[in-house]
């Protein structure tokens, strides 16, 4: 199954604002010290804030793989497979390189009153790097914006312009979610940038390769996810 310009031009929305917010981490990562760094983007918690990353988070510990089976209430059950073999290699590979790096945590790194903790979240010490919740953020949604493109480019003659352009917008917002989700783990203290940074990456590359290689499977029928 060949996929068009039209596609690949709707997903593009979603991947150049990836890859800003990966050269801009790489940016940063280069410029700051990494204790430093961490503290800069701890510098400005409140309440709401504290409240919303810290439930915010909890989506990619069970939330998103809820979802992730909703595709199988209407027989469409390719999509639930998409997420999931995207997921197991992602998770994977995080596993892999935290058993293998084994960096700590910053509670582990900082003295104690220095970072501003969330009440009632629970610290974790060892294993930081990379974020698997980042992965799993990025995961589902990757995987969301590429099956939203395939959508949009065998529908495209029916949409009108202002449909389009909520597309358009739409791609964006899919990238906000777990750029959101990302960022949660360091506003937490669970992760340093860099644990953010790798994992949202393996959580982008490894949908898209999956569905490179598996898009005839997963696109077997048009109206598999119309």
């Amino acid at each position: 199954m060949m996929i068009n310009q039209g596609m690949k031009k709707i997903f593009s929305v979603y991947g150049t604002a990836f890859f800003v917010m990966f050269v801009l981490e790489l940016v940063l990562l280069y410029v700051y010290p990494k204790l430093e760094l961490h503290l800069m983007l701890n510098s400005c918690h409140t309440d709401i804030q504290d409240t919303f990353f810290k439930y915010y988070s909890i989506l990619a510990e069970w939330p998103l793989y809820i979802l992730a089976l909703l595709p199988l209430c209407w027989k469409k059950g390719r999509l639930t497979a998409f997420f999931a073999v995207s997921e197991i290699i992602g998770g994977t590979i995080a596993f892999i390189l935290k058993q293998s790096i084994r960096c700590m945590r910053p509670v582990e790194l900082f003295d104690d009153g220095i970072l501003p903790l969330v009440e009632g979240v629970k610290m974790h010490h060892r294993n930081s790097f990379p974020s698997g919740h980042s992965s799993t953020f990025f995961v589902f949604f990757t995987c969301f914006a590429l099956v939203l493109a395939y959508w949009y480019q065998q529908n495209a003659s029916q949409l009108g312009s202002r449909k389009k352009i909520l597309m358009y917008f739409a791609m964006f917002m899919l990238f906000v979610f777990p750029a959101l989700g990302a960022y949660s783990r360091v506003y937490l203290s669970q992760h340093f940038l860099m644990d953010i940074c790798v994992g949202s990456l393996i959580g982008f590359v490894v949908p898209c390769i999956v569905f490179h290689f598996g898009k005839n499977i997963i696109l077997k029928q048009k109206t598999e996810i119309e």
